[in-house]
């Protein structure tokens, strides 16, 4: 199903949908502020290992990240940061960045990796953020499998692609096609893993 939604004033009624299909287990494609992902409720397990098969990747060891609402609904998800940590988020979020940080025991068991670190990512879109404050957690986020520059920013194609697979197809306008920047801070010091859509030159 190909749900149109506007992307600076979503409209609260396909919202709560989203979220219900959510709720049930239920598995979207969303627009985030760099590429669409695939995405469903961190506490589903059919769903997040439904995610793993379309992506034929091994829970533990896919590179997952959670799509939170704001600073404090991260900070549930990761272990007590270190100052310096936090206003680097402070600084950078929103926005086209994900952080590796130490994951907590909020993290579903089936999400956790053997280094024990999650990706966490707070998005500057309004279609995301507006899902995440509805559900009240973080939502799973995969980068959707493509080869062609279309499968993965245009939502009528990847509704002809995925359309089977997933249960809404979220539209809120042609995606971006460079995917977030990703920096790990659970080292002495902050590394750059990827870089993509953000600036970064700390």
């Amino acid at each position: 199903m190909l749900l149109s939604v506007h992307p600076d004033n979503p409209q609260p009624r396909l919202i709560s949908r989203i979220v219900e299909t959510l709720e049930q287990g239920g598995i979207i494609i969303y627009p985030t502020d760099t590429i669409y992902g695939l995405g469903c409720d961190i506490l589903q397990h059919k769903a997040v290992e439904k995610i793993c098969r379309i992506k034929q990747v091994d829970p533990k060891k896919a590179q997952l990240s959670f799509i939170c609402n704001d600073l404090s609904h991260l900070s549930e998800y990761a272990k007590q940061m270190p100052t310096s940590t936090f206003r680097l988020l402070k600084e950078y979020l929103p926005g086209p960045y994900t952080f590796i940080l130490p994951a907590s025991k909020m993290v579903p068991k089936i999400l956790q990796s053997k280094k024990d670190t999650i990706g966490l990512r707070i998005p500057d879109n309004r279609i995301a953020l507006a899902i995440t404050a509805a559900l009240g957690r973080p939502i799973l986020s995969a980068s959707l499998p493509g080869d062609m520059v279309e499968d993965y920013t245009d939502p009528e194609i990847m509704q002809e692609n995925f359309g089977n697979e997933v249960d809404i197809v979220v539209d809120g306008g042609i995606g971006g096609i460079t995917p977030s920047t990703i920096i790990d801070c659970t080292g002495p010091s902050y590394e750059l893993i990827r870089q993509g859509a953000g600036e970064w030159n700390e």
